[in-house]
């Protein structure tokens, strides 16, 4: 008898120290009142990356994009993980690698990229597919079938997000547009991906958050270095704009996107993406005087209109 509970005993602690803590697929979901509170607190994150643009033209050195996101992503990952003091184990040291690669390493130098090649409103409009593109991989991934509602929500989103932001002139450069759909999916893949990963037991967020944080940010740091160079001096206002853009627009903002992403239904925290260029529009319009037409303000409509039909507080249909 002895033996047999020290066996059980043994696989008892053996399963809560290997598998991952129960996600929201295994839980029942949350009360319309509770899924509006952590929608609302996951969206301050792509709210935060809305500022990033501003950030980075009134505060931090030009010409140093990749700098800019190797000091965004492994300053703010080292903190965490001191803050912490958690490393990752067993099959989590490769997870969490592949999600900071796909979320920091890989997604970044991507998004700058293509940012440089592409009009602000051509980039935004790419990226608006996220969620059409969440919804295709949960297919594969989690099993899961979109709703009409989410590929209804998800067109209007992208319509609203080309009528905020584009340009009659806007120029069409291959090479951005396909570094810019990259960085798109692979964000897509990487929401879907913690989705079915879901998060060790006994980890918190932040522990989380900062291990993706820090393999990214030593994917960035030598293509940086190499690429880009520091520059001769740091002004206050560089340090200003690092620390805003590494602690509020990275660390915070992460932990709370990645907590909207445990506890919504994938496509849910998609759409939630969509008020990146919503605020990256109002900080135009509030901090660089400048204006909005008419057809800007009914794709911000729009733009709010996909955001609220693509949050769903049912149990999503298995494929």
């Amino acid at each position: 008898m002895a033996t047999n509970r020290s066996s059980t005993t043994q696989r008892t602690v053996r399963s809560s120290t290997s598998s991952p803590a129960p996600g929201p697929a295994d839980a029942p979901p949350p009360s319309a009142k509770a899924a509006a509170g952590i929608a609302a607190l996951a969206a301050i994150g792509p709210a935060t990356w809305g500022t990033t643009y501003v950030t980075t033209t009134e505060l931090l050195p030009p010409d140093r994009p990749l700098l800019a996101a190797a000091l965004r992503a492994l300053p703010a990952g080292l903190i965490l993980l001191a803050l912490t003091r958690r490393l990752p184990s067993g099959d989590w040291w490769w997870k969490a690698a592949v999600l900071g690669i796909l979320n920091f390493g890989a997604f970044f130098p991507l998004l700058f990229f293509g940012a440089y090649r592409l009009p602000g409103g051509v980039a935004s409009t790419i990226s608006a597919v996220m969620p059409l593109l969440v919804a295709g991989f949960g297919i594969g991934v989690l099993k899961v079938r979109p709703t009409g509602r989410t590929l209804a929500a998800g067109l209007v989103g992208v319509a609203g997000v080309a009528l905020l932001v584009l340009r009659g002139t806007a120029a069409i450069d291959l090479a951005g547009i396909v570094a810019m759909l990259t960085a798109t999916t692979l964000m897509a893949l990487a929401v879907v991906l913690s989705k079915r990963w879901g998060r060790p037991e006994g980890v918190s967020l932040l522990a989380l958050t900062g291990w993706q944080l820090t393999a990214g940010g030593l994917v960035l740091a030598p293509i940086a270095l190499t690429a880009e160079g520091l520059p001769d001096h740091f002004t206050g206002a560089n340090l200003a704009g690092y620390a805003y853009l590494g602690i509020i627009g990275t660390a915070l903002a992460y932990a709370l996107w990645f907590r909207g992403i445990e506890r919504l239904p994938a496509s849910s925290v998609s759409f939630l993406g969509l008020t990146n260029p919503v605020v990256a529009t109002l900080a135009g319009l509030l901090l660089l005087g400048q204006t909005l037409t008419v057809w800007q303000l009914g794709g911000l409509v729009l733009v709010l209109a996909s955001v609220l039909l693509g949050q769903s507080h049912r149990r999503p249909r298995r494929a």
